[in-house]
């Protein structure tokens, strides 16, 4: 951040008083521009025995398998958000069902929450976001082309615990491994 998104002025980086952070704060207006994480929301959108997945058309990860997520807006619940992204993404309805999985990710200051959710209909098709859209069984998912570490993660634990009958809320952080290669630490809570 180089301006001031009140007055247009210069900002500098510094621990405000009273706080214990760095912040970029106002030279002229004394503005402290906060940055904090962003909420990512999605869908595990279940129709009888297989998942609706995307096929990536952006960046990051373009031509890469996920789940329908994005970034919440304002204005909306993350439950709603989830809804909004897996319609845009792979044109489903979905009733959002219990949250199943909350992600830290530190290194890219986000956090995932994941909701279980039922589709209305078999139809879907690849919204904007998307090349394709494909219900799979455990056995079709290209776990070599999933995009992210924490779809890879919540589909590895959904698979799991969808075989022993029981959903508990998943809860972890994902860590991003020094070097050049990407390498990732998931450490589960509970």
């Amino acid at each position: 951040m180089r301006y001031c998104s009140q007055c247009g002025a210069g900002v500098t980086l510094r621990v405000p008083e009273g706080d214990n952070m760095p912040r970029y704060v106002c030279a002229q207006c004394g503005t402290i521009h906060y940055q904090n994480p962003k909420i990512v929301v999605g869908c595990l959108p279940e129709w009888e025995d297989r998942l609706l997945l995307c096929k990536r058309a952006i960046e990051p990860r373009y031509g890469l398998w996920t789940l329908p997520a994005g970034f919440m807006e304002n204005g909306e619940t993350v439950q709603q958000g989830a809804a909004r992204e897996t319609l845009e993404e792979a044109e489903a309805r979905v009733e959002v069902g219990a949250l199943y999985a909350l992600f830290n990710l530190p290194h890219i200051n986000q956090v995932y929450m994941l909701f279980r959710a039922r589709m209305l209909a078999p139809e879907f098709g690849p919204g904007s976001e998307s090349l394709e859209t494909e219900l799979m069984r455990e056995s079709e998912i290209p776990w070599d082309e999933i995009a992210f570490p924490v779809i890879h993660e919540s589909l590895r634990l959904y698979f799991r615990d969808r075989a022993a009958g029981h959903f508990p809320l998943r809860a972890g952080s994902i860590w991003r491994l020094e070097g050049p290669e990407r390498r990732y630490e998931v450490s589960l809570e509970g």
